[in-house]
């Protein structure tokens, strides 16, 4: 009778394979009737259609590359931006989700394309390749069409807080040119969401060049910044003041971030746009007349400076600068001897 039970556990292991984490797993040591029933009532399970297995592997990341059309920007991932996923493959010693890849059948240098987790391909390769970590990518191998792999992949990164709303709308305006004939209502119905969503994040994505850059980093730039920008560009006056100050802005922000500094921030880089836009150069103070802004080498602006009369000046700080106190007193002494007399 023993031996009998052996054989079918044998090929019951065949079967069900590795264990299905639903199924409770007795303990090492436990009668092997107790072990023979948890696997009988794990094929069950499988056969009835209440669970379903999945194969995982664990493989070498370099044998993996990022599908062309991942909405992730690989290049933007760091050490920052993956800090939490490292310290718990460290703590770990594995990764605990798997990626959701497909085989790759063209390009002898890669085995599969990673549809869903590039942070998490990131993360191994730079432990592997950095810590000299051994560790390798857990992956999850499907047989998916292009339109399944973007919709798969919107549906896991939809709620992440780390894609920004820039790298998600240029995924969806090519998605709805690729895979939907243009049509934004098809593809609101395939993702399950309202067009009215969507149709702000298409939106997003047709800001012009200059205006991406006018925010330095492009994860500052929101669906609510294309809200206000759109009817800016739409109008024909205010368009070529805008368009002129987003390329200023974009070389401004450029040399801060080759300087090592951080760009202005995204409600700063809105306030100059809309300044521009209503062809308001001169800022306007708080007594409703025109001043001039004084700002630190940030671009930040300090205070504003409006002339009463022929001998008094009216100073507003802006309190909330981004700035420390020597920037306003550098600037204030700065301006008190460029407005007083000589002599």
């Amino acid at each position: 009778m023993a031996s009998t039970t052996g054989k079918n556990r044998s090929i019951l292991a065949g079967l069900v394979g590795p264990a299905v984490t639903e199924t409770p797993t007795p303990e090492r040591g436990a009668p092997a009737t107790e072990r023979l029933n948890t696997r009988l009532t794990g094929l069950a399970r499988v056969t009835a259609g209440d669970i379903k297995e999945k194969t995982l592997k664990l493989v070498d990341p370099t044998r993996c590359r990022m599908w062309e059309r991942h909405n992730r920007r690989y290049d933007l991932l760091n050490e920052s931006v993956c800090g939490d996923l490292l310290e718990s493959l460290r703590s770990q010693g594995e990764q605990e989700f798997p990626a959701i890849v497909r085989r790759v059948e063209d390009d002898p240098a890669f085995d599969f394309e990673v549809i869903c987790g590039a942070r998490r391909h990131w993360a191994v390769s730079y432990l592997k390749n950095v810590e000299h970590r051994d560790i390798r990518y857990l992956i999850e191998e499907r047989e998916l069409t292009d339109e399944q792999a973007f919709r798969l992949a919107d549906v896991e990164n939809r709620s992440r807080k780390d894609i920004s709303d820039y790298e998600r709308a240029l995924d969806y305006r090519h998605a709805v040119e690729t895979f939907y004939g243009g049509t934004a209502q098809r593809m609101a119905e395939r993702l399950e969401v309202p067009k009215a969503w969507l149709s702000r994040f298409l939106d997003l994505a047709k800001l012009p060049t200059d205006v991406v850059e006018a925010f330095g980093d492009v994860r500052q730039l929101r669906e609510n910044h294309a809200r206000e920008i759109k009817p800016l560009l739409a109008d024909g006056a205010s368009r070529p003041r805008v368009m002129a100050e987003a390329k200023r802005l974009a070389v401004q922000q450029a040399e801060m971030i080759g300087k090592g500094q951080g760009p202005l921030d995204a409600p700063k880089v809105m306030v100059l746009l809309k300044r521009a836009a209503a062809g308001d150069t001169m800022p306007v103070s708080k007594a409703g007349k025109p001043g001039t802004a004084v700002t630190n080498a940030a671009g930040a602006t300090l205070f504003t400076l409006a002339t009463k009369g022929s001998k008094k000046v009216v100073l507003e700080l802006a309190l909330d600068a981004a700035a420390s106190n020597a920037d306003f007193a550098e600037a204030f002494q700065r301006e008190l001897l460029r407005m007083r007399p000589k002599g």
